[in-house]
This record gives C-alpha cells, sequence and structure tokens, in this order.
C-alpha cells in the first residue's frame, strides 16, 4: 500500500503551521515579547519537523512532533481562556488562529495515520518473516 502522499501531507501541514507562526511573531515584538518569541521557537520547531516527516525518521521522531504540536494548541487554547495561567486575560479568536489550529490538528490526524500504518505494516512483516522460517 502506497502512502507516501501522508508523509508529504504531514510535512506540508506541519509547515505551512511553523510558516504562518513564523509570519506572527514580528507583529508581536512590541506588544508582547514572550509570545513573539512563542511563535518563533514553535515556527521554527515545526518547520524542522518537516524534514522527519519528509525523510521518515521513525515513529519518536512523529511522536515527538505531535506532542509538540500538541503543546501549542494546548497553549492556544489556554490563552483564550478569561482568568487564565499564562496571561491571566482571555484572549479574542481570530480567524488566523483558527486556521493555524485547524491546519495543526490536520498534521496530528495525518502523523497519527503514518503511525498506524507503519505499526500495522511491521506487525504484518513480522508475521511474514515468521511464516517463512
Amino acid at each position: 500500500m502506497k502512502i507516501k502522499w501522508l508523509y508529504y501531507a504531514a510535512a506540508a501541514t506541519t509547515a505551512i503551521a511553523g510558516i504562518l507562526h513564523l509570519t506572527l511573531a514580528p507583529n508581536m515584538l512590541n506588544f508582547n515579547p514572550s509570545a513573539a518569541i512563542l511563535f518563533f521557537v514553535g515556527g521554527a520547531a515545526q518547520l524542522f519537523c518537516v524534514i522527519p516527516m519528509i525523510r521518515r525518521w521513525g515513529g519518536i521522531w512523529y511522536g515527538i512532533g505531535i506532542v509538540g504540536t500538541l503543546v501549542l494548541i494546548a497553549i492556544w487554547i489556554i490563552n483564550r481562556i478569561p482568568g487564565n495561567l499564562i496571561s491571566g486575560r482571555g484572549g479574542m479568536v481570530n480567524e488566523m488562529g483558527i486556521a493555524v489550529d485547524a491546519i495543526q490538528w490536520a498534521f496530528v490526524g495525518l502523523t497519527a495515520a503514518i503511525l498506524v500504518v507503519e505499526s500495522r505494516r511491521k506487525r504484518i512483516d513480522k508475521t511474514t518473516a515468521s511464516d517463512a522460517v
């Protein structure tokens, strides 16, 4: 079964999210420097995550990508809640934030699908190898 498109789709989603985070960072420098740092670091990490997806580095790297993306999603959700522990105030929900989060959820779903397919493929390969012996 050919699943190469899953890797490229996951790489594309994390690249888009990373680029969007990096474009948002400069706007935050004067207003909220800690948010700017988060956008710079998160965006750079998401762009780096393209490499393990395209080169198929394996489940550990995919898991790191999923966890890192879920952390960014959680921070975004928490910051929308009034009286939150991070900023102390609720944030507005804008179209860009929703778009970035939708793309990040797509990355999580695609990468989870890759992990499932690779797990099944390894199980089938192991069964086939033991049958041959």
